[in-house]
């Protein structure tokens, strides 16, 4: 029932940025911890960043200093800002809330590339 709509993923050379979007149809978006994940070819779906409703944040090391994760509880949406990517960072990124279980359904993701 709840969708999660990315965008914003694109091709980036090493070292550039990107600032994803999601857009949720949660009614209650604002009271959830959001997330933001990646799953690159043959690899686990990882949580990258986090933030609570109260706007506190966490990052996976990988991305610490690089990324960062922001919400608009008016706008039923999230970001992540992305900056210095690596080729490593090449993924297909989604969101959802980190702590509901089940898992909302995953939308599409969308599709982050690192390469020169």
């Amino acid at each position: 029932q709840v969708q999660f709509v990315e965008s914003g993923g694109g091709l980036v050379q090493p070292g550039g940025s990107l600032r994803l979007s999601c857009a949720a149809s949660e009614r209650t978006f604002s009271i959830y911890a959001m997330g933001w994940y990646r799953q690159a070819p043959g690899k686990q779906r990882e949580l990258v960043a986090s933030i609570t409703s109260g706007g506190s944040t966490n990052y996976a090391d990988s991305v610490k200093g690089r990324f960062t994760i922001s919400r608009d509880n008016a706008k039923n949406t999230a970001y992540l800002q992305m900056n210095s990517l690596k080729p490593e960072d090449t993924a297909v990124y989604y969101c959802n809330f980190p702590l509901r279980r089940p898992f909302a359904s995953w939308g599409q993701g969308t599709q982050v590339t690192v390469s020169s």
